[in-house]
Protein backbone atom coordinates (compact mmCIF):
# COMPACT_ATOMS: atom_id res chain seq x y z
CA UNK A 1 0.00 0.00 0.00
CA UNK A 2 2.70 2.43 0.38
CA UNK A 3 3.61 3.02 -3.45
CA UNK A 4 -0.38 2.59 -4.18
CA UNK A 5 -1.49 5.68 -4.61
CA UNK A 6 -4.58 7.14 -2.73
CA UNK A 7 -7.70 8.93 -2.98
CA UNK A 8 -9.11 10.92 -0.45
CA UNK A 9 -12.90 12.14 -0.15
CA UNK A 10 -13.59 15.52 0.49
CA UNK A 11 -17.39 16.20 1.79
CA UNK A 12 -18.32 19.57 2.46
CA UNK A 13 -20.25 21.06 5.63
CA UNK A 14 -22.02 24.36 3.74
CA UNK A 15 -24.05 24.95 0.89
CA UNK A 16 -23.39 28.38 0.66
CA UNK A 17 -21.85 29.12 -2.87
CA UNK A 18 -19.79 31.77 -1.32
CA UNK A 19 -18.43 29.17 1.36
CA UNK A 20 -15.22 29.61 2.76
CA UNK A 21 -15.16 25.76 3.83
CA UNK A 22 -15.83 25.26 0.28
CA UNK A 23 -13.32 27.06 -1.04
CA UNK A 24 -10.99 25.13 1.63
CA UNK A 25 -12.38 22.17 0.18
CA UNK A 26 -11.59 23.34 -3.64
CA UNK A 27 -8.18 24.06 -2.82
CA UNK A 28 -7.21 20.52 -2.03
CA UNK A 29 -6.94 18.32 -4.81
CA UNK A 30 -4.10 21.06 -5.97
CA UNK A 31 -2.36 20.79 -2.20
CA UNK A 32 -1.90 16.64 -2.40
CA UNK A 33 1.09 15.88 -2.21
CA UNK A 34 2.06 13.25 -5.18
CA UNK A 35 -0.19 9.98 -5.04
CA UNK A 36 -3.17 11.49 -3.00
CA UNK A 37 -5.43 12.38 -5.21
CA UNK A 38 -8.72 13.84 -3.84
CA UNK A 39 -12.31 14.47 -5.24
CA UNK A 40 -15.54 16.30 -4.05
CA UNK A 41 -17.95 14.07 -2.71
CA UNK A 42 -21.69 14.40 -4.14
CA UNK A 43 -23.11 17.36 -2.27
CA UNK A 44 -25.22 17.07 0.77
CA UNK A 45 -27.80 19.17 -0.77
CA UNK A 46 -30.19 16.28 -2.44
CA UNK A 47 -29.82 14.36 0.96
CA UNK A 48 -33.67 14.66 2.08
CA UNK A 49 -34.37 15.26 5.93
CA UNK A 50 -33.80 11.89 8.00
CA UNK A 51 -36.59 10.07 8.73
CA UNK A 52 -36.90 6.39 9.36
CA UNK A 53 -40.36 5.93 7.68
CA UNK A 54 -38.23 7.37 4.26
CA UNK A 55 -35.62 4.64 5.63
CA UNK A 56 -38.18 1.75 5.48
CA UNK A 57 -38.45 2.85 2.02
CA UNK A 58 -35.24 2.29 1.27
CA UNK A 59 -32.19 4.57 1.07
CA UNK A 60 -32.63 8.13 -0.75
CA UNK A 61 -30.51 7.49 -4.30
CA UNK A 62 -28.24 10.43 -2.93
CA UNK A 63 -27.87 8.76 0.42
CA UNK A 64 -26.83 5.33 -1.38
CA UNK A 65 -24.31 7.49 -3.47
CA UNK A 66 -22.73 8.89 -1.12
CA UNK A 67 -22.06 6.16 1.36
CA UNK A 68 -20.32 4.18 -1.73
CA UNK A 69 -18.46 7.38 -2.58
CA UNK A 70 -16.78 6.83 1.21
CA UNK A 71 -16.43 3.05 0.87
CA UNK A 72 -14.57 3.61 -2.36
CA UNK A 73 -12.29 6.61 -0.73
CA UNK A 74 -9.18 5.54 1.26
CA UNK A 75 -9.71 7.92 3.56
CA UNK A 76 -12.57 11.45 3.84
CA UNK A 77 -11.61 14.71 4.83
CA UNK A 78 -14.67 16.76 6.08
CA UNK A 79 -14.51 20.46 5.63
CA UNK A 80 -17.14 22.45 7.79
CA UNK A 81 -18.45 25.47 9.37
CA UNK A 82 -19.23 25.90 12.46
CA UNK A 83 -23.38 26.60 12.99
CA UNK A 84 -24.18 27.74 16.78
CA UNK A 85 -21.39 26.52 18.08
CA UNK A 86 -21.69 22.79 16.79
CA UNK A 87 -22.16 20.50 13.43
CA UNK A 88 -24.35 22.45 10.56
CA UNK A 89 -27.62 20.50 10.47
CA UNK A 90 -26.82 19.78 6.77
CA UNK A 91 -23.67 17.71 7.66
CA UNK A 92 -25.26 16.03 10.83
CA UNK A 93 -28.11 15.27 8.52
CA UNK A 94 -25.84 13.56 6.00
CA UNK A 95 -23.62 11.53 8.86
CA UNK A 96 -27.25 10.40 10.35
CA UNK A 97 -28.12 9.00 7.19
CA UNK A 98 -24.80 7.56 6.22
CA UNK A 99 -24.97 5.87 9.64
CA UNK A 100 -27.95 3.59 8.93
CA UNK A 101 -26.65 1.97 5.67
CA UNK A 102 -25.40 -1.32 6.16
CA UNK A 103 -21.77 -2.03 6.15
CA UNK A 104 -21.22 1.04 7.91
CA UNK A 105 -18.99 2.95 5.28
CA UNK A 106 -17.32 5.61 8.13
CA UNK A 107 -16.21 2.44 10.18
CA UNK A 108 -12.65 2.05 10.31
CA UNK A 109 -12.03 4.87 7.85
CA UNK A 110 -9.23 7.01 8.10
CA UNK A 111 -10.74 10.71 8.81
CA UNK A 112 -9.39 14.19 8.75
CA UNK A 113 -11.46 17.22 10.00
CA UNK A 114 -10.87 21.06 8.99
CA UNK A 115 -12.98 24.19 9.59
CA UNK A 116 -12.47 27.85 8.35
CA UNK A 117 -14.66 30.92 10.00
CA UNK A 118 -14.41 34.55 10.45
CA UNK A 119 -13.50 34.14 14.15
CA UNK A 120 -10.38 33.73 15.45
CA UNK A 121 -11.50 30.04 16.54
CA UNK A 122 -11.85 28.85 13.04
CA UNK A 123 -14.49 26.41 13.75
CA UNK A 124 -12.87 24.38 16.96
CA UNK A 125 -16.24 23.79 18.55
CA UNK A 126 -17.79 21.94 15.22
CA UNK A 127 -14.66 19.80 15.74
CA UNK A 128 -14.86 19.03 19.43
CA UNK A 129 -18.65 17.74 18.55
CA UNK A 130 -17.70 15.91 15.16
CA UNK A 131 -15.02 13.86 16.66
CA UNK A 132 -17.91 13.12 19.20
CA UNK A 133 -19.89 11.72 16.18
CA UNK A 134 -17.12 9.84 14.53
CA UNK A 135 -15.96 8.49 17.92
CA UNK A 136 -19.35 6.07 18.01
CA UNK A 137 -19.29 5.81 13.77
CA UNK A 138 -15.53 4.09 14.54
CA UNK A 139 -13.74 6.23 11.93
CA UNK A 140 -9.89 6.30 12.37
CA UNK A 141 -9.39 10.73 13.30
CA UNK A 142 -6.81 12.13 12.41
CA UNK A 143 -5.24 13.83 15.78
CA UNK A 144 -2.57 15.97 14.26
CA UNK A 145 -2.37 18.17 12.50
CA UNK A 146 -5.82 20.30 13.25
CA UNK A 147 -6.66 22.19 10.71
CA UNK A 148 -9.09 25.41 12.03
CA UNK A 149 -8.42 28.75 9.52
CA UNK A 150 -9.15 31.78 11.43
CA UNK A 151 -10.37 35.09 10.03
CA UNK A 152 -10.60 33.11 6.86
CA UNK A 153 -12.18 36.11 5.19
CA UNK A 154 -8.32 37.25 5.16
CA UNK A 155 -6.90 34.06 3.38
CA UNK A 156 -9.43 33.46 0.70
CA UNK A 157 -9.64 35.88 -2.15
CA UNK A 158 -13.07 38.01 -3.89
CA UNK A 159 -12.65 34.85 -6.52
CA UNK A 160 -12.97 32.24 -3.44
CA UNK A 161 -9.48 31.23 -4.10
CA UNK A 162 -6.92 29.92 -1.16
CA UNK A 163 -4.33 32.62 -1.34
CA UNK A 164 -2.42 32.24 2.25
CA UNK A 165 0.51 30.59 1.86
CA UNK A 166 1.03 29.46 5.65
CA UNK A 167 -2.72 27.91 5.52
CA UNK A 168 -1.54 26.53 2.32
CA UNK A 169 1.69 24.60 3.30
CA UNK A 170 -0.52 23.72 6.60
CA UNK A 171 -2.95 22.09 4.47
CA UNK A 172 -0.69 20.14 2.23
CA UNK A 173 0.93 18.78 5.72
CA UNK A 174 -2.36 17.26 6.98
CA UNK A 175 -3.20 15.70 3.75
CA UNK A 176 0.51 13.94 3.99
CA UNK A 177 -0.32 12.85 7.80
CA UNK A 178 -3.51 11.67 6.82
CA UNK A 179 -2.17 9.75 3.90
CA UNK A 180 0.41 8.14 6.62
CA UNK A 181 -2.35 7.12 8.76
CA UNK A 182 -4.06 5.67 5.79
CA UNK A 183 -1.37 3.57 4.45
CA UNK A 184 -0.47 2.50 8.06
CA UNK A 185 -3.85 1.09 8.70
CA UNK A 186 -4.34 -0.87 5.29
CA UNK A 187 -0.73 -2.27 6.13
Amino acid sequence: MSDRPLTFLSITGSLRRGSYNAAIARALPELAPDGIRIIAAPSLRDIPLYDADLQAEGFPAAVTALGDAIRAADGVVIVSPEYNYSVPGVLKNAIDWISRLPDQPFAGKPLAIQSASMGVLGGARMQYHLRQIFVFLDARILNKPEIMVGQAQNKIDADGQLTDAGTREFLGKQLVALAALARQMAG
